[in-house]
């Protein structure tokens, strides 16, 4: 899947399918540590790539990071790379509407819920905060994120928070993206506690030496292996049901018995034929049309068993 650039530039753009759905999975998140830092948007995706935020994760260390963004709400820290949030352009000056401000301010506070925060924002950015929260403090009250005593005061309060080790952060993250793609915490179960990762770019997801998924760099989604098939199967996610052998890479409709309704173009799905996993791999369609359609490419096949 390439990914194209997905113009913001309006009110309107609040309610586009890709905004809505990122803003509904955004509630199965949630953040690894008791305090939160909220951050401004920048221009540049990923953000952690842009001179501001460069700037801010010197001082942010060891905390969850959530980033306040229009029109999709908010982006945590691990979720930067995923597709559609790195491939959105919107203006980027904190000049909100009322609408933007109260969308934005909602997600905040569904992800953040009663945990304490360290706002460093300014702008509309503050002003989502101030809407919805209360356990709070802000770091910047001279207007500039970048000044040297809003990053002094970031700095301060990030000292008095606590911090988690960094192989539970890594897992936290890697779960966090298998929730937002799946669409249900049953998801974390792609990712056991003894994940290993190998890579530089498309990142393999490995445990007892077998390999689960890999994270691919150009969508920060995942691509499934046959283990990963399995606890799909036994989680009742994504499952396509046939009732013949597989012979090529193509899975086409009029074989299909059954399909998860809430399967989506695009999503990684397992196979199963007699309740065992034969192949895993991306579907074509929805759920519904897997079973109804009388023609078509189903489901790619990536891996089957041989």
């Amino acid at each position: 899947m390439k990914n194209s650039k997905i113009p913001c530039i309006s009110e309107l753009s609040l309610n586009r399918p890709e905004v809505i759905r990122w803003q509904e999975r955004m509630k199965l998140l949630e953040p690894y540590t008791d305090t939160v830092v909220v951050l401004p948007c920048s221009m540049k995706k990923p953000y952690s790539q842009s001179k501001s935020h460069t700037l801010f994760r010197k001082y942010t260390k060891g905390l969850q990071e959530v980033i306040l963004t229009s029109p999709f709400g908010i982006c945590p820290r691990e979720m930067e790379k995923t597709y559609p949030i790195q491939s959105y352009d919107a203006s980027t000056t904190g000049d909100w509407s009322d609408e933007e401000i109260k969308t934005s301010g909602k997600c905040l506070k569904d992800y953040v819920k009663d945990r304490k925060v360290i706002a460093h924002v300014s702008g509309g950015y503050r002003l989502a905060c101030e809407e919805v929260l209360d356990n709070v403090v802000y770091t910047c009250e001279d207007g500039n994120t970048r000044s040297q005593e809003s990053l002094n005061n970031l700095r301060d309060e990030v000292k008095k928070a606590d911090k988690i080790s960094h192989n539970k952060h890594k897992i936290h993250d890697l779960r966090s993206i298998a929730r937002y793609q799946f669409n249900t915490k049953k998801a974390d179960n792609l990712i056991p506690d003894n994940t290993q990762t190998h890579g530089r770019f498309n990142t393999r997801i490995m445990s007892n030496k077998e390999q689960i998924a890999t994270l691919h760099f150009e969508t920060g989604l995942y691509t499934l292996n046959l283990p990963a098939g399995e606890i799909l199967k036994e989680e009742k996610i994504n499952r396509v049901f046939i009732n013949f052998d597989l012979k090529t890479n193509t899975l086409f409709t009029p074989g299909i018995e059954k399909a998860d309704e809430n399967i989506i173009p695009n999503d990684e799905v397992v196979i199963i034929k007699d309740d065992e996993v034969v192949g895993v791999g991306k579907s074509m369609m929805n759920g519904k049309e897997l079973v109804k359609a009388n023609k078509g490419i189903g489901v790619k096949i990536r891996h089957q068993i041989k």
